[in-house]
Parts: structure tokens; sequence; C-alpha cells
């Protein structure tokens, strides 16, 4: 163990014996004290149905703990649901309780000298708190996902709580009546667990398995199952023999490991938000990775998974096809996985993935065969051009029509958009610009799972295109392109956007461009004031003035 850890300390003389006095009055005996202490974060909270399940994973880990030979001190951190507060103003909290998750747990881990972390997640933020928080503190470490929501049913159909968002634009727009309109709501969510489509949860779970820092099969598991519980005991196991091997997650978060989570990330149809968190944890534990790196690897690797939003099935039907470890096979055995990347188990990635079968099974449809992908190339793009110097994410995948230019229709906030969209003012072939949603200028770079899921419940999905230098829901699809930098509220070309200008989405030539000359722009910019700060106080303003570009992770402690 580090020489700086609780577990050491506590046993060097006579100075530690207020530290043993207080930690008798929290169950520690006198044999207690020379185990590794290992901090339990405990994501429970009944604010969301995504963690609403996690407190009886954190009993069971604590009690794995001790029947290991460690002592547990567990504790609590925040969550708060996107699901919930998307589309309010209480959303701009959403990226920044990331930043909030990992200050808590490095804060209680430093601060208590602990010898290692499980920390247990379930909605979008809790995931990249964790890692960062990880990151920061580099001692053996393990995450457990509280898992997937299982799907709702109505009519015959699976349903996720992006079906209620998207009927509101169906209903908006007379394709649908009010008991339809209620049927899917009062059904999309059906008990505990995290959004259930390959939406920013399931994203990122799948990649903390792909790196290493999860168990095998636990990112696809259901809350509700016992599995799940299984899982997490076996976690704690592996947690502390990690301790006393010394793995740490700067063995396991190498260029490797992320270069390996991209892969996964584009063979699942993951969440545009997985961009910005990877940015943000490899930032964090020192790893070199940009936003072209996304592309590059983009285009080698294929989308082998039918998986909502864009596609058939939900999360639950991949890990009964085999989950992350079998398309990680996949991607391994045709060359697109390193194999030698390390795991929290003390395994490489190829002793993992040794007894999964190379080909998926032959009677489901979820994972595609490799000579017949989804999509010969990943969904996740990054463009460039004069709209976004410094690059934007585009999620291609299920759309129809990968160019479009139009004239643009500019709107300051998420909310005007949606008013705008309900009220059946925009058309096909326009653009909508949505900004000052950025880190900054939200601040907390809202998602815009509202306008999107309405432009497509409206039935516009194809044919209408939507830039923000906010972000989109893992649950977004169609045309629309986000994490726009630089954003609005530090000068970037999307503030200079004009009513009618006309703009280009090009997916396939990776172009995001206004199509106004320069010297126009130089008159625009020229005239172009910074708007006033939303929040100069409290959490917001204190994130709006630290916060990073999009294009780094939106971290509030860049070391670059």
């Amino acid at each position: 163990m580090n020489d700086n850890r609780r577990s050491q300390l506590i046993t060097k003389g006579d100075r530690r014996t207020p530290n043993r006095a207080m930690l008798r009055a929290v169950g520690f005996g006198d044999n207690d004290f020379t185990k590794p202490i290992v901090g339990l974060a405990n994501g429970y909270s009944t604010i969301t149905p995504c963690n609403v399940g996690i407190n009886d994973l954190a009993l069971r880990a604590e009690k794995a703990f001790k029947a290991a030979g460690a002592m547990p001190q567990m504790f609590g951190t925040i969550t708060i649901s996107d699901g919930i507060s998307m589309g309010t103003e209480g959303m701009k909290y959403s990226l920044v309780s990331r930043e909030v998750i990992a200050d808590s747990i490095e804060t209680v881990c430093n601060g208590q000298s602990m010898d290692g972390v499980l920390a247990i997640g379930g909605c979008d933020k809790n995931m990249p708190g964790a890692i960062i928080a990880m990151c920061r503190m580099n001692i053996p470490a393990i995450f457990v996902y509280g898992g997937t929501i299982k799907p709702g049913k109505y009519k015959g159909q699976d349903l996720t709580v992006v079906s209620a968002f998207e009927a509101v634009g169906q209903f908006s727009a007379g394709n649908i009546d009010k008991e339809e309109l209620l049927g899917i709501e009062r059904n999309a969510c059906p008990g505990a667990g995290a959004c259930g489509g390959m939406f920013t949860a399931n994203t990122m779970s799948s990649a903390i398995e792909a790196m290493g820092l999860s168990l095998p099969y636990s990112s696809t598991m259901a809350a509700e199952d016992a599995e799940k519980a299984e899982s997490t005991e076996k976690s704690a196991y592996v947690l502390v023999d990690a301790i006393r091997k010394q793995i740490l997650p700067s063995q396991i978060l190498t260029r490797k490991a992320f270069e390996n989570a991209i892969s996964v990330i584009m063979a699942v149809g993951g969440s545009t938000n997985a961009v910005l968190h990877l940015l943000a944890i490899a930032n964090t534990i020192g790893v070199k990775l940009t936003i072209d790196d996304f592309e590059n690897i983009r285009q080698t690797v294929p989308v082998l998974c039918d998986l909502k939003p864009s596609g058939k099935y939900v999360t639950t039907n991949l890990h009964q096809a085999g989950g992350i470890p079998q398309v990680m096979k996949m991607l391994l055995v045709n060359g697109l996985l390193h194999e030698d990347a390390l795991t929290i188990t003390g395994q490489t990635i190829a002793e993992v993935l040794e007894e999964v079968p190379q080909t998926p099974p032959e009677n489901q449809d979820v994972i595609r065969p490799w000579k017949s992908p989804v999509y010969e190339q990943g969904h996740l793009a990054i463009l460039k051009g004069n709209l976004a110097a410094e690059g934007a994410v585009a999620k291609i995948s299920g759309v129809k029509k990968k160019v479009i230019t139009g004239p643009a229709r500019v709107f300051e906030s998420e909310e005007e958009c949606l008013d705008a969209i309900l009220a059946g003012k925009i058309k096909a072939g326009d653009v909508v610009i949505v900004r000052y949603e950025g880190p900054k200028g939200g601040p907390g770079m809202r998602e815009m799972l509202a306008p999107t899921s309405a432009i497509i419940g409206a039935g516009l999905g194809d044919s209408v295109g939507l830039i923000t230098d906010g972000r989109f829901s893992g649950g977004t699809y169609g045309l629309v392109v986000g994490h726009v930098a630089p954003e609005a509220a530090v000068g970037g070309n999307i503030a200079l956007v004009e009513e009618g200008d006309s703009i280009t989405i090009d997916a396939e030539k990776l172009l995001l461009q206004l199509n106004v000359s320069e010297a126009e722009l130089s008159d625009r910019r020229a005239k172009w004031q910074p708007a006033q700060p939303r929040y100069t106080r409290g959490v917001l303003g204190k994130y709006a003035k630290l916060v990073s570009s999009s294009s780094l992770g939106a971290v509030t402690d860049s070391n670059l």
C-alpha cells in the first residue's frame, strides 16, 4: 500500500491513537487496524430510477469487503436526474454534477486516506464523475454500475424514456391523441435502472468495462436482476485483491485503454456524451487524447449493434446476446482492440475475453455478424469548419440525409427553440441554431433532448438540421451537431450567425460551415459583445468561471 494511506498510518505508534479511538466508535476492533480501509462511494437516491436500487448493492459490497478482509467505510455522493431535469433550467446542473461527484469522492477518500475505492452509480454523470475522482487519487479502484432499466411495454412495443419525449412531438404535430400520449408516458419507465437504450449511462458503463475498471458483463446487466448484486459482491473481492497487488488506475487507463473504449462506443452506437467524458478522464489521468482521435477510430470501426435510439433494441437485449465482451471479442479478432491492455482483475483484455466466442449467437440480430454490420463506419463524426474551428460532434446513425444546406433559424436558448418547434414554425430544410448553451454560456451545456425529440415527433428528423454549443442526450438522433467549439459565450462563430444565413452540415465531408464571407464575419465580429453571465454566484457561477472548452472535455481543473 502507499505509505500515506490510513490503514498503515493508524498502526504507527501512539501519535495515531486518536484515529483509532474514533474508528472504534464506527465498528473497528483491535484486529481491524491493519486491514485495507476501502471507501464505498454510494450513489443511492430516490431522485431517479437510475439510482433507487443502489443502496442494496452498496450493502452487498459492504458485506463482501468484510468477508474479504477489508474494512469498508460507506459515504454518499450526489446525483441529479437528467431525464427529469431535461428541458428545464435544472438541466444546467447536470454536467456540473459530474465535477461535484468527482470532487466529493476525491475529498472523502483523500481526506480519510482510503486504501481504495469502490464507487456505485447509475445516472449519466455518476460514471465519469467517479472515474475522474479515481484518476485524481490514483488508488486501486473499481466501478459498479447500478444497472439498466428494463424496457417499458405498450401495445407490443418496447419503450424507453425517449419514447415519452418523442410522443410529445407526435402529439403536438397531431399524429397521436392524448390517450396514446398518456399510455406511452405511463409505461415508459417500469422500474429501477438507468435509461434503457444505448444512451449516455449505458454508453459510459460500456466504456468503463472496455477500459478495464469494471467487471466483464457488468455494464449491461439489468438493475433488478440478481446477477447485478452478485457482480457487485465479486467487484468488492476483486478490489481487495487489487489493493494488495497495488493495481492502480494509471496502470489501467493508458492510451490503449482509451482507444479500446472509443472502439467499443463506435461498435455499440453510443452517446455523443462519451466524447466529452473520455476527453475529461484522459485529461485527468494525463493521457494525450484529442477530439480528432475519435474521428480516426470511427473510420475503422463498424457499428455492430442495432440499438436505440436510432435502432431497434434496448440494452437488456444486448446483454442477452453476449454483452460488451461479445462486442469486444469481435473487435479483438479483427485487429481493432489492444489485447494487452490491463484490467482491474490483473488480467489483460485478451485473457478476459479468452472464452468468449469469436462470432455472435446466430439466433439474434442485436449484434450483427462482422460482415454485415449496421453501418460500415462508426456513427460519432467530428465535424469542423468555420462554425466549429475546434470541432463539433455529430451522431449520424440512422440519418438518411447526411448533407443539408438551409437557412439558419437562430435561438438564444433551448426554451425558445422548443416553443418554435411545437408551434409548427420550423419547416423542412431549416437549420436550427441553439446557442449560448455551452459550458460557459449556459452555463452547464444542457442536453437538447426536448427539441430534438420534438423534431423527430413532428416527422422532421430527416429534413431539419440542428446545431448547438450545448449537448445532446444519449437518446438523441437525427442530423444534429453538438459540442460546437469555440462556443458562443467566448465569441465562437456560432455567436455571429444571423437569421436566414446559409448553413451547411455535411457529415460526409465532415464540414460545419457558415456560408458567409470572411469579410462579413470580420465585420460582425467587430460588433459582437459578450452576453452578460446568466449566473455570477453559486455552483453555476463558479463553474462558468472555471470550465474549459467542450473540445477539452469541459473540465474545471484542466492541466492543458
